[in-house]
């Protein structure tokens, strides 16, 4: 089937599937799967215009709301971290827009960028794996240990099956909420962090999302489980919550830059069409990942994701010098 938006040709049913693969395995860790996406976009179906950083969004805005649904549902909601993520994303995300249409519009320039942002997450994700890192995490490794023993009492009461996961008394409680500090409690544990620091990261992550497409979720979930120490299972809903809401601002500031005469020269209109298939893979794809969160252990989804986005990144960027 031929896109005649992005010039891409390829059969209908590839991009929903690859979209279900990949936001199953990373809506566990609070990730849409955009930054992935993306790459299958470029490398794949040679789609290298700007235009695949708008269309990437639209995978965003159709993909999340599955997984998102289920977090808010099992009170997995960190709701003061998702919006001061949200208001310090969307500045980011309209600056980040106009440089990748005045700046970046050739696709070998572009593949560097987006090598150096995976290769950061990738080196990341993996050193979260380590024993050092894990170490120096004790709320960290005081919830794996409850997680643990949860889903092995699981087990026995199932005969092996696994009927249910983090229990019901597992929900998000927001204690106090500040411009210099938000506290909030999850599963017998108080976490916090700093509003403005969050803030902050969130401005640099929106414009390196408006940049390459995605809504920012990629990166900062990533840092607040890791240099801020809160857990994945209370990050991973604001995270996605945060990227749609971001991605939805992102398209809508595409189709304006398209009536600009940088946009009209350089192809920024999205393929909806294209995106719209990606989001209904994605959509079922975050959703099941949001479900299979709860049987697989922080330290197994990081690695997975950090071992895939590393490869990617390490041959993106040879290429640009080769």
């Amino acid at each position: 089937m031929y896109f005649p938006v992005s010039g891409v040709e390829v059969f209908p049913l590839v991009p929903p599937l690859v979209a279900f693969l990949i936001s199953s395995l990373t809506a566990s860790a609070g990730v849409s799967g955009a930054f992935l996406l993306l790459p299958f976009q470029v490398s794949v179906l040679g789609f290298t215009s700007p235009a695949v950083s708008p269309t990437n969004l639209i995978y965003n805005i159709i993909a999340i709301p599955g997984g998102l649904a289920r977090y808010i549902r099992e009170g997995r909601m960190a709701w003061p971290l998702t919006w001061v993520v949200v208001i310090g994303t969307l500045p980011g995300v309209f600056v980040g827009a106009w440089i990748r249409i005045r700046y970046l519009p050739d696709p070998r320039a572009f593949k560097l960028f987006v090598g150096l942002v995976l290769l950061y997450l990738g080196i990341r994700l993996l050193y979260e794996t380590t024993g050092r890192y894990l170490k120096s995490k004790e709320q960290t490794r005081s919830l794996e240990k409850k997680f643990r023993e949860r889903v092995s009492r699981v087990k026995e009461e199932s005969a092996g099956r696994l009927a249910a996961g983090l229990p019901p008394e597992a929900v998000v409680k927001t204690r106090s909420v500040s411009l210099r500090k938000i506290e909030y409690d999850f599963w017998g544990e108080t976490f916090s962090f700093s509003t403005m620091a969050v803030f902050t990261l969130a401005l640099v992550v929106g414009l390196i999302g408006g940049i390459y497409g995605i809504g920012g979720g990629a990166i900062i979930s990533p840092f607040v489980v890791s240099v801020m120490g809160l857990p994945v299972y209370t990050v991973a809903g604001a995270a996605l919550a945060g990227t749609f809401l971001t991605s939805i601002a992102g398209v809508t500031f595409y189709h304006v830059l398209e009536f600009t005469a940088a946009g009209a020269s350089a192809n920024v209109a999205p393929d909806w069409f294209l995106g719209a298939l990606f989001g209904v893979g994605g959509f079922l794809g975050t959703y099941f990942g949001a479900y299979l969160q709860k049987y697989l252990p922080d330290r197994v989804i990081r690695g997975i994701l950090g071992a895939l986005v590393t490869f990617l990144a390490v041959s993106y960027v040879l290429q640009y010098f080769v």
